[in-house]
């Protein structure tokens, strides 16, 4: 089975840490979320894996040239002009054949069984959706049959039931391509509202009792680290050694009296003074932490100096 991670984004809801890193390569408790989506897909049972890459493409080449999976084949899409999420999967056409193959956001992490959502999927839908009640997004409508019927507001006239949110996962048949403008961005909501108008079904695949959080901004970041700390993702702590909080990697050196709570992470070679407080706070590598300051809610960024206490601050 073939998937796609759409990973060519610009995460500028993510500055000045994007400016850093691509949001697929954020690190989750000192792990590239690139790594975590590779080895998911793996043990989900695919072993083909299309990558799109636009903004730091070289920092995603040289990930997954140093890390893929043993027994995983990657094919990197490059698009020196990013072609949103609907060119870019027209991009990967040629790679993709002729079988449906699923499609995840290379910024978000789920304990989402991918194997069941692949299998869910039938024709003759254009694509199968998976779709979760997440207020912040909820503007997907379906009908009493489980078809999509449309998206944003008003509702249309045939919608039953309030609007749901699009997971970022989807399971994608290979005649939307065929459907699909060759060399233009254009994004694929706007396609399948398109396929809808003329008659195609869309098909939602309504989801509950699962982990879905996305890394699209600072503060959903943080709360990932802090939700697997406290326990609250065993789907995806499995993908990690057992976890302690706070999580510390290699080679930290820490000052007397260091104290930590509600959900600290520390990458590898970073340097914490004495008498420093952290709380709910992501670090980086090689980053370093003057004595007696106090973090909290912050995320330090790579090689990061920090000189004062701070709260809710990224610091770079």
């Amino acid at each position: 089975m073939k998937a796609v991670i759409l990973a060519a984004g610009l995460g500028t809801r993510l500055r000045p840490l994007s400016h850093r890193l691509p949001k697929p390569l954020f690190p989750i408790l000192n792990r590239p979320l690139l790594g975590l989506l590779l080895e998911q897909l793996q043990v989900a049972g695919f072993h083909q894996i299309g990558i799109n890459t636009h903004h730091q493409a070289a920092a995603v080449q040289a990930f997954v040239a140093q890390h893929r999976p043993v027994g995983l084949q990657v094919y990197l899409s490059h698009e020196p002009t990013i072609l949103g999420t609907g060119g870019g999967l027209k991009k990967l056409a040629n790679f993709l054949g002729d079988q449906p193959f699923l499609v995840i956001n290379g910024d978000i992490l789920t304990d989402l069984h991918l194997t069941e959502i692949y299998q869910a999927h039938q024709e003759p839908a254009l694509a199968t959706l998976v779709l979760h009640d997440c207020p912040r997004f909820n503007h997907v409508w379906e009908n009493a049959a489980g078809q999509i019927v449309g998206f944003g507001h008003p509702a249309p006239a045939d919608a039953v039931g309030p609007p749901l949110a699009f997971t970022g996962v989807q399971v994608v048949s290979p005649r939307l391509l065929d459907l699909m403008p060759s060399g233009l961005a254009f994004n694929i909501i706007d396609q399948y509202r398109e396929a809808i108008a003329a008659g195609e079904q869309v098909a939602a695949h309504v989801v509950q009792g699962h982990f879905w959080q996305d890394i699209g901004t600072l503060e959903t970041y943080r709360e990932i680290h802090r939700q697997l700390l406290n326990g609250d993702v065993p789907g995806i702590a499995r993908f990690f050694p057992p976890l302690t909080d706070p999580w510390v990697g290699a080679e930290v050196t820490w000052g007397a009296g260091v104290r930590c709570a509600g959900g600290v992470s520390i990458g590898s070679q970073v340097q914490i003074g004495p008498g420093v407080r952290l709380q709910n706070t992501v670090i980086w590598d090689q980053a370093r932490i003057d004595p007696d300051l106090s973090l909290t809610d912050c995320i330090v960024g790579p090689g990061a100096w920090v000189r004062h206490s701070a709260q809710g601050q990224c610091m770079v």
